[in-house]
């Protein structure tokens, strides 16, 4: 291989191929008009200039793009965290919701590498749709208050901006259609002088770039114990907020992210936007969505791009920016949470077929969610329910099944099914002590021993047959089960 073709495969794909660097460019540029109003609105929540938030989503996108291990997935200021952080703020001061982003920061760094991002493997499918079909209403939710008490012009352009992004990808894919529709409406709101809430009405744009410094607090043991809880909040927050979009991207796109990458990426993302100012972040939905599902962005260069177009359109074309009318910016992020919403979840035919267990779970999700206005809290609550569900599923699997002897002698018991400590409780209860002849044997080849509450129901059973003078043997265990009742037999109780 020549040492030009061993460079091109070197280089990311965007700069060997000019159709996916359009793409990614454009993309860029739709996430970035999009978080302008949403990072001011997320500082309102938060109690802080609306060029925190701005700071934060330039600052958090920017450094994920590098050190994140999911690509196209976008990260800045979220409501999530500006939840979170809002009391500290309301009762310290600024200098303190610094410092708890950073420490919550160096949190994040500590639980991605200790591998906190491999529980993502028990949360259940049921959960995941819940947590997605919550997104999807909170996004529109969101738009609700854009839409209440504005001039009657605000529905028309909306109507218009949806009709837009329907139609235009029939006639072209190359640009996209929620880009062309901010363009078509601001110039006609501005060209026909239609007077309706822009973005420049949700506050100032900042005009220069954020500057590094140190939080402005005592830095004693008192600052530590005061930000510590809220940190600590954000970073679990911030994480799981941040691993779900990481795999519903994984989803959407049939790729693989490095989940614990991603971890201590949103850790070191937060250290850096502290240092400079912002008010943290996690990975961000709604624009998420926008970027990998709407606008086609694959890569880490949208990610950069949004970040970046964020600070270029604040700096150096805020008058512009301010006149987009917010009808446009609600039209796409109504847009977005249609297409995030899975129908199929809630077909007819679907409900029919799915377990009202699992339906439970989806609709219990969606509930807390949407209630709370916390995807952390909805997914926490989602996946309990599911292995409540789960565990009263398989405690009764364990079946016991009598052979005995022509002679009468011996009787042998078939257990079946898997022993943990729901399934083992009623264990004990299906055998005969009393009427069994002298020899019981106690056949576990078709079953798997996985704790010790199951060693100590077997104990059990040993010493109820014993007290009546009947031998038990056990027989038929797999490597995995002998070992663990070896291990622990007769040291549970202080019977032995």
């Amino acid at each position: 291989m020549s040492p030009a073709a061993r460079l091109r495969g070197l280089r990311p794909d965007w700069l060997n191929n000019p159709k996916i660097w359009r793409t990614e460019v454009l993309a860029g540029l739709v996430v970035a008009l999009a978080l302008i109003p949403e990072a001011i609105s997320f500082s309102i929540i938060a109690g802080v200039d609306p060029a925190i938030g701005l700071f934060a989503s330039f600052t958090m996108a920017v450094t994920i793009s590098i050190v994140g291990g999911r690509r196209a997935m976008i990260s800045a200021a979220t409501g999530a965290v500006a939840l979170v952080i809002a009391p500290l703020n309301r009762e310290h001061g600024f200098g303190y919701l610094v410092a708890a982003v950073i420490l919550a920061g160096v949190f994040q760094v500590a639980l991605g590498a200790v591998g906190v991002a491999k529980l993502m493997r028990f949360v259940p499918r049921s959960v995941m749709v819940g947590f997605v079909n919550a997104l999807a209403i909170l996004i529109f939710m969101a738009q609700v208050p854009e839409m209440h008490d504005v001039p009657w012009a605000v529905y028309p352009l909306i109507v218009g901006g949806l009709a837009l992004m329907v139609f235009f990808p029939k006639v072209t894919k190359v640009i996209p259609a929620p880009l062309v529709s901010i363009v078509i409406l601001t110039v006609i709101t501005v060209a026909a002088g239609i007077s309706v809430p822009t973005v420049g009405d949700k506050g100032a744009l900042p005009s220069s770039l954020p500057t590094p410094g140190l939080p402005d607090v005592p830095f004693a043991l008192d600052t530590l114990t005061t930000i510590a809880p809220y940190a600590l909040a954000m970073a679990l927050v911030g994480l799981m907020e941040s691993l779900m979009t990481a795999k519903l991207v994984d989803d959407i796109t049939d790729t693989r992210s490095n989940k614990t990458r991603e971890s201590i990426g949103q850790g070191i993302a937060n250290i850096v936007t502290g240092f400079f100012g912002g008010m943290g972040g996690c990975a961000m939905i709604g624009q998420t969505m926008i970027n990998v599902r709407v606008s086609g962005a694959r890569t880490r260069l949208s990610t950069f791009l949004a970040g970046a177009f964020l600070m270029v359109l604040c700096i150096a074309f805020g008058p512009v920016v301010s006149d987009i009318p917010m009808a446009a910016l609600v039209a796409v992020m109504v847009m977005v949470s249609f297409a995030t919403f899975d129908w199929h979840s809630i077909a007819p035919k679907t409900l029919k077929r799915m377990p009202a267990g699992e339906i439970t779970v989806m609709a219990l999700t969606v509930a807390v969610v949407v209630a709370t206005h916390n995807l952390a809290i909805g997914v926490v609550v989602g996946t309990i329910t599911a292995m409540v569900i789960f565990a009263k599923r398989v405690a009764h699997l364990a079946e016991v099944t009598t052979v005995v002897d022509p002679d009468g002698s011996t009787v042998v018991y078939r257990v079946t099914g898997e022993l943990f400590f729901a399934s083992s409780n009623d264990l004990v209860t299906q055998f005969n002590y009393t009427t069994d002849p002298g020899k019981v044997v106690i056949d576990l080849s078709e079953t798997h021993i996985w704790d010790a509450s199951s060693v100590a129901a077997l104990d059990a059973i040993e010493n109820k047959y014993a007290q009546r003078g009947k031998d038990v043997e056990i027989i038929g265990l797999n490597r995995p089960s002998a070992q663990i009742h070896q291990k622990l037999s007769g040291e549970l109780t202080g019977s032995h």
